[in-house]
């Protein structure tokens, strides 16, 4: 949608108001140094630097942009309106969480999404300017999604291979004349294992 559309193009559905107020704030952009602001856009705030275009997202604000559709279109009508950065123009560096310090992990969303954002597990996520929308735009063109049908294909996979190895050490322990015991006690100790790693 473009900033301003009172209603979406492809569904019609009314879009989202997105009115945007900036407050100082405490901590530091990660890149800059420098004091971040308060960002409210309709229902969900950010943090943001006025210098690099940072956005700083706790866990809770990042999930509600992942799975609801009013808080998608609210983050790219304001966000898809920015000139966008090129990637080679932002250092690649590892960055300090602006909350604890401590350094964060690299990590590339839904592991497909080609977008690699900066996550710190305890306090929330760092998107460097342009990344925001690009997420977004990948959630709504349904990268999500596919993502998560490809994660329970390979856990279907893993969990099927592991039958199949288990199954294969039994017939390999009753061929050699193995005691049953010893069966019995691989079989209940794999059993809690695989049950509680992969819901088996």
């Amino acid at each position: 949608m473009f900033f301003g559309s009172k209603f979406c193009g492809h569904c019609g559905a009314e879009a989202v108001a997105a009115e945007v107020s900036a407050t100082n704030q405490s901590g530091k952009c990660p890149r800059c140094s420098i004091s971040l602001q308060t960002l409210t856009i309709d229902k969900i705030s950010f943090n943001e630097c006025a210098r690099c275009g940072g956005i700083w997202s706790d866990a809770e604000t990042f999930e509600k942009i992942c799975l609801g559709r009013d808080e998608r279109s609210a983050a790219l009508a304001y966000f898809g309106e920015r000139p966008q950065v090129s990637d080679s123009k932002i250092p690649i560096r590892y960055v300090a969480c602006p909350e604890c310090k401590q350094l964060m992990n690299r990590s590339n969303f839904a592991r497909s999404s080609g977008v690699i954002v900066d996550l710190c597990k305890e306090h929330g996520v760092w998107f460097d300017a342009g990344e925001l929308p690009k997420i977004v735009e990948f959630i709504e063109g349904g990268g999500l999604a596919r993502a998560r049908e490809k994660e329970k294909i390979s856990l279907d996979d893993e969990r099927s291979k592991i039958r199949d190895e288990r199954r294969q050490l039994e017939r390999d322990e009753m061929r050699s004349g193995a005691n049953r015991g010893r069966a019995d006690t691989f079989e209940t100790g794999a059993s809690k294992f695989f049950n509680a790693l992969f819901d088996l």
